[in-house]
């Protein structure tokens, strides 16, 4: 199963999507729904011409209410629900999912969002910026006391999102969000885990849970991972995790939430 997913991802990723092909199965029952609307239409008189435009949708009746993106939809409702507890003065983000994390947060403050993509946000609570976060300059030092950056730090320098190719991308990254968050303040990372490193390259990494241990240490930063959270294989959740559990030895692709506070 695992590795029909990874198919679909690389797939998708040259604009071929199994999915959909797949779906041509339900094109019998597409026309047979057809037929028996026009056949209830005739006695309408409306001004609409239903008989000139196809818009085959199939397969959405055998899917769910609405998708959950994996990891996505979890632990961006488990992060912006810390920070709703929290009440930072300023929290940026860096490079989380608009339409997931960032809308959540905008509901209730004020977020600003760094993104080495461009585009058009027109929200009173968010202010975004193109910043490429593996290239800071010193004006970004200190910045706030809040930060995030969730299924995002695993893409950098893999030239994905059309950053610059570093094997240390994701070292360099989280260094400077280090150097953007204040003291005392907090930062809530997420990446994809697995029981060992790998990197998909153009893709994606995956860590051990631990391994954000060695980033920790290689520099001796003050910092205190107060608290762990991870989503499994099986999008089960656990909170406020122990990071030496032995579960996570049997964790393929799974979603480490960390809260990280920076001290002096």
């Amino acid at each position: 199963m695992n590795s029909l997913i990874r198919l679909h991802k690389i797939l998708s990723g040259v604009g071929i999507n199994l999915v959909r092909i797949l779906n041509i199965r339900y094109l019998p029952w597409y026309i047979k729904n057809y037929i028996i609307f026009k056949k209830k239409n005739f006695y309408f008189h409306d001004s609409l011409n239903y008989s000139n435009y196809f818009f085959p949708a199939l397969g959405e009746h055998k899917e769910l209410s609405g998708s959950l993106i994996g990891h996505y939809f979890s632990q961006d409702l488990i992060v912006a629900s810390y920070i709703y507890k929290s009440k930072p003065i300023k929290h940026v983000d860096i490079g989380s999912r608009i339409d997931g994390f960032v809308a959540h947060v905008a509901s209730f403050r004020k977020i600003e969002v760094l993104d080495i993509r461009s585009n058009k946000i027109h929200h009173k609570n968010i202010i975004y910026k193109k910043k490429d976060i593996m290239n800071i300059g010193s004006k970004l030092n200190n910045y706030c006391d809040s930060l995030s950056c969730l299924h995002t730090l695993e893409h950098f320098g893999l030239g994905r999102y059309g950053d610059k190719i570093d094997p240390h991308g994701h070292l360099k990254g989280f260094d400077n969000l280090i150097r953007i968050l204040k003291p005392n303040g907090k930062l809530y990372l997420s990446f994809p885990i697995s029981n060992n490193n790998k990197v998909f390259f153009n893709s994606e990494r995956t860590f051990n849970p631990k391994e954000i241990l060695k980033w920790i240490d290689r520099k001796n930063y003050k910092l205190k991972i107060i608290k762990f959270d991870y989503i499994d294989d099986n999008e089960r959740i656990y909170l406020n995790a122990d990071i030496n559990s032995s579960r996570l030895k049997n964790i393929n692709y799974g979603c480490g939430i960390y809260t990280i506070k920076k001290y002096f």
